[in-house]
């Protein structure tokens, strides 16, 4: 199989394209900068970005299946730029895809499509997209997903988008590094009551689960396949305490886990002040808390895994323990820098 990766320079993007040459398929990547690590290992590259038409569909050309993962990321920015990256060059993946052929599309989502503030506990894909938007990342990562599942046409264009929750592993670029920053300036606070579950996915299952939605797409014989126009909830299937696992996580990096406390009604207000402060003197610098950050740190957001392993036979490979594990001999030999 031929496949092009966007974003091959990213946490995940990286990832997928390490695996998808492990298993011996020929990959293309698509991205801003030089990777030449990448190239070493074996993917043929393409430096363009997403809002390039053009770029897109020359690195659409002649492959059998596209894995779009490029996107801005956060919780902080202008519109016009979430927009343009996000769902709008989607909207030129789509079309990449659909001039050239291409047969397969997996779309890089996540489960803050479906986040409006309040509890997510054992959450499904039936989960309706919410009726407010908390940040510009969610609303457009949505857009794009709706988009992605329109695309999909059996015998043609077979498309699914999955939703892989809180990406952490070796080497990860934004988790850990801002958590740790904040941990170590003493700006970190339990938000809430400190009970509440989330879920989280090792960086390679994330990447396995995307090679899983390729392969089940591309399933021979069938012009229907199961995963076809479907979202699907990625997570380690292992639900934790979410701030217990901040601190286990702390504590492999030597940084005393956060004590103090602050109720999410205190969080939400401050959230919701900084974002106004911010915007009215065109700030562009993320706030140190927004209404979006706050329900996160507080509430529950765990997630049904069923139609993953069921429909795309997902079954993660890292469980969180393997990963700490992981982390901790990784840390030791790179020590981890704040952001």
């Amino acid at each position: 199989m031929q496949v092009l990766v966007t974003g091959c320079g990213g946490f995940l993007g990286s990832h997928i394209v390490r695996q998808l040459l492990a298993r011996g398929d020929t990959v293309r990547g698509l991205g801003r900068n030089d990777y030449p690590a990448l190239v070493v290992a074996g993917m043929d590259p393409v430096q363009g970005d997403v809002r390039d038409a053009a770029i897109v569909r020359q690195a659409c050309r002649g492959v059998d299946a596209v894995i779009h993962t490029a996107a801005k990321a956060g919780v902080w920015g202008d519109w016009k730029t979430y927009h343009a990256i996000n769902t709008l060059g989607t909207q030129n993946v789509i079309e990449g895809c659909q001039q050239e052929g291409v047969g397969v599309l997996v779309y890089t989502s996540s489960p803050s499509v479906t986040f409006d503030g309040h509890d997510q506990t054992n959450l499904d894909e039936s989960a309706p997209y919410p009726a407010r938007w908390l940040c510009h990342y969610q609303h457009t990562k949505a857009l794009g997903e709706q988009a992605a599942l329109r695309a999909h046409v059996p015998g043609r264009l077979h498309t699914a988008s999955l939703r892989p929750h809180l990406i952490w592993g070796d080497g990860d670029p934004h988790l850990f590094p801002r958590l740790i920053a904040r941990a170590r300036s003493g700006r970190l606070r339990i938000v809430g009551t400190g009970t509440n579950r989330i879920d989280t996915v090792h960086v390679e299952n994330a990447a396995a689960a995307h090679l899983c939605a390729l392969d089940q797409l591309r399933l021979a014989g069938t012009n229907s396949p199961p995963a076809g126009g479907k979202a699907f909830f990625i997570t380690q299937g292992e639900p934790v305490n979410c701030w217990q696992w901040i601190a286990d996580v702390l504590r492999l990096a030597s940084v005393a886990p956060p004590e103090k406390q602050m109720s999410f009604a205190t969080a939400w207000r401050i959230g919701a002040a900084m974002e106004a402060a911010y915007r009215l003197v065109r700030c562009r610098r993320e706030p140190p808390m927004t209404r979006f950050l706050a329900a996160q740190l507080a509430k529950d957001h765990y997630f049904d895994v069923t139609a993953a392993r069921d429909v795309l036979k997902y079954r993660p490979k890292v469980n969180n323990q393997m990963g700490l594990d992981q982390l901790a001999k990784y840390w030791t030999e790179h020590p981890p820098q704040p952001e």
